[in-house]
């Protein structure tokens, strides 16, 4: 997906070479992409190549994240980093001496409808924020291979509503409440994972927020947000292909959600990238940093705590220092 964006919507981009095991080559012919590689070593030991994005399976992130810093490249990865914290301060140190930028896949803060939802925000137009609710639904769960693999929920999935949750309060996490089950699928709870959780969070500047996160919704991606302030509250509803809706004696029927998050924020990913490409040619800032990616691990992590201890935890305090929004 982000070579396709790459290639076909950001004309300031050139995709010179894909690395991956499991590698089409006749896709990267159809997109015109001179190098098809199996290795990473061919991409990082380009000199012509300034930028890479990294997408491969997380726990493979920040050895890339440095092996990339120390080619002297532009790093673009996917959430999240890492699922503790050691990781992303060694690989945020490594993008510091390099002096390459680093920006992370938090797709949503691209997202135009977040984007409006957090300027008015900002603009005051709610007044002083006291709630946020966040509504993350999948429309199907995942195979269970990827879930032995990806962390668990609250680091492959609601690291997501918890980093939503920084970016539309504009404040950090201090104080996560974790509840859970294995309401959809046995065989998940048997990966050691859940698949259902609501998560309470209390932010720096005394709002609460509520998280509603689930692995399936049968009708569709659910993706709402709220926030509720002093003067009033803003909202983004679950957008749809279509604004259409059909009223007649039988009833009133509107376009069904998005099949996915790739259709849902596909103008996000475009944006993040296109973002991404700018900062890299000195023409803006990254839109997440790492210190970003720490403070959703960390809040992450908390949760994890939380679900198995039963009780409310303190989010530990961030550390990763840096100029955000340059190399950080």
């Amino acid at each position: 997906m982000h070579t396709e964006i790459l290639v076909r919507a950001i004309p300031e981009a050139r995709v010179k070479a894909v690395a991956s095991p499991h590698l089409d080559r006749s896709w990267t012919r159809c997109l015109g992409i001179p190098v098809a590689a199996t290795d990473s070593a061919t991409v990082l030991g380009d000199p012509e190549i300034e930028a890479v994005v990294i997408a491969t399976p997380s726990d493979r992130h920040c050895e890339l994240i440095e092996r990339a810093a120390a080619a002297g490249k532009h790093v673009f990865c996917e959430k999240p980093l890492a699922f503790e914290a050691g990781p992303i301060e060694a690989a945020h140190r490594a993008v510091l001496e390099a002096g390459v930028v680093l920006q992370v896949g938090f797709n949503r803060r691209s997202d135009p409808s977040l984007v409006d939802l957090v300027g008015a925000v900002r603009a005051g137009l709610v007044g002083d924020v006291q709630t946020i609710r966040i509504t993350n639904r999948d429309p199907k769960a995942p195979p269970i291979d990827f879930v032995k693999r990806s962390g668990g929920l609250f680091f492959d999935f609601v690291i997501h509503d918890l980093d939503t949750a920084r970016f539309l309060s504009g404040s950090e996490i201090v104080e996560v409440y974790a509840a859970g089950g294995v309401l959809i699928d046995d065989a998940i709870g048997e990966a050691g994972d859940i698949d259902t959780a609501v998560v309470s969070l209390r932010l720096a500047n005394g709002a609460l927020t509520i998280i509603d996160a689930s692995r399936q919704a049968v009708y569709g991606y659910d993706q709402r947000f709220e926030v509720l302030g002093s003067a009033g509250s803003v909202a983004v509803d679950n957008l749809r292909p279509s604004a259409r809706v059909v009223s007649t004696s039988g009833g009133v029927v509107g376009c069904t959600p998005y099949g996915g998050f790739v259709d849902r924020y596909r103008d996000a990913f475009i944006a993040e990238l296109r973002a991404f490409v700018a900062a890299v040619a000195g023409d803006g800032a990254v839109v997440a940093g790492a210190d970003d990616a720490l403070a959703a691990v960390r809040a992450a992590a908390a949760a994890r705590s939380s679900l198995a201890e039963r009780r409310p935890v303190r989010v530990e305090a961030p550390t990763v220092t840096g100029a955000k929004g340059t190399s950080s």
